[in-house]
């Protein structure tokens, strides 16, 4: 039996993350994964990409896992651009608006989770196991047990579910959950586009749903994020990429000239989930294994990172006050301040899914004159861009820029 103070069920950008961050105090860690993940970027972009904050920025570098990125592969989006189809709203945002060097990263999620894996490595507070499974999971009073798909037997003080959107360890904790449908489909690719992206971010509102462009660090290369109803998304999956390319083309307005497809397509559903309770005796979600939110905003992996070192920091106080890390009640100010953030993101993601859902005449002028107007706020375009950055808000300590 190989004891643990914690064990992190899912070793994505996530789980590690909680890892690297309890691995700063005394605490002795091991993240369980099915994939090892210092798998070598390939010379093509990967498909799932993120744009991560500067505040997801600042863990990452305190962390020492920024500096393990392979930095050929990053692209700092300086600009970001905004607009409803067939009108004349639009909105723009500027690194310029809250003086900063650019608003954020596009980065592969295979470059980061490896850069993590490569920290973890490096720690001697973190036990990496993998590629394994967990066949068996009990909690206990003063500790609960795992017995993985190789036999091996583990024991920690807490566990911590960072393992995704179908979690088998909120499944076997029994805690609810709440979800629906958004009845969209995601695909994604990679573009090769006529026009350089300029280090922009473009977003398109259809009445079908959104369209991001997200710069990649080659200034003719882009990777979509296209949301759909579902019956439209299948359409659209069954085209050749020739058609598939013209309809991208024509939804996107041409705003980089003639595009092609350089990659595969991948489609995938859209849900909201949100378990009801984070945490138990003995038991901790993280990330997508507690909430999941549409993706037109872009913060899914930074709402998840900052759960997680959150739930870390936590952590640590606990242990440091010599009290039990493992006890529910002492994990309630982590539930508490991670329900909060990720209800108000929930809710504002429906909110704009609603708003710029459909072609209702007056529904499309309401949010027309409402882009338009907030195009010409300074002050309240700033405002948002520092929130949306991560330069305001309550943030946890390692997120805090103190330069």
């Amino acid at each position: 039996m190989q004891s643990y103070d914690v064990v992190v069920i899912g070793g994505g950008v996530v789980g590690l993350t909680v890892a690297l961050t309890l691995a700063t105090s005394e605490l002795n860690v091991a993240v369980i994964d099915a994939q090892v993940g210092d798998k070598p970027l390939g010379v093509t972009p990967h498909l799932r990409v993120s744009t991560f904050t500067l505040a997801t920025q600042t863990v990452m570098q305190k962390l020492g896992a920024w500096q393990l990125l392979d930095q050929s592969r990053l692209c700092a989006y300086q600009h970001m651009s905004v607009w409803d189809q067939d009108s004349f709203a639009n909105i723009g945002f500027s690194h310029d608006d809250v003086q900063q060097s650019y608003l954020g990263h596009v980065v592969e999620n295979q470059n980061l989770r490896r850069a993590l894996w490569l920290r973890a490595q490096q720690s001697a507070k973190i036990t990496l196991i993998a590629p394994n499974k967990v066949n068996k999971m009990v909690f206990g009073q003063q500790e609960s047990f795992l017995t993985l798909d190789d036999d091996t037997m583990l024991s920690a003080r807490l566990i911590v579910g960072a393992d995704g959107a179908n979690s088998m360890v909120r499944q076997n904790a029994n805690l609810p959950l709440t979800f629906w449908d958004y009845e969209h489909h995601s695909i994604v690719a990679t573009i090769k586009t006529q026009f350089p992206h300029e280090n922009t971010a473009r977003q398109v509102f259809t009445a079908h749903g959104p369209l991001a462009f997200l710069p990649l660090w080659d200034e003719h290369h882009c990777s979509i994020v296209w949301s759909q109803q579902e019956p439209m998304a299948k359409q659209l999956m069954s085209l050749d990429n020739e058609a598939f390319a013209k309809a991208l083309m024509a939804t996107f307005d041409m705003r980089l000239g003639i595009c092609e497809v350089v990659s595969e397509r991948q489609s995938f559903p859209l849900k909201m989930r949100y378990a009801r309770q984070w945490v138990t005796d003995r038991v901790a979600l993280v990330g997508d294994a507690a909430h999941t939110v549409h993706p037109l905003a872009g913060q899914g992996a930074n709402l998840g990172i900052m759960d997680a070192v959150a739930l870390a920091e936590q952590v640590i106080k606990i242990s440091e006050q010599g009290k039990d890390i493992g006890l529910g009640k002492n994990l309630r100010p982590y539930e508490r301040w991670r329900k909060t953030e990720a209800v108000k993101m929930i809710a504002t993601m429906e909110s704009f899914k609603r708003l710029f859902d459909g072609a209702n005449p007056v529904q499309k002028l309401v949010r027309d004159i409402g882009l338009s107007a907030m195009n010409h706020l300074p002050k309240a375009k700033q405002n948002i861009v520092r929130h949306a950055i991560g330069l305001s808000g309550e943030l946890p300590v390692l997120a805090m820029d103190k330069k």
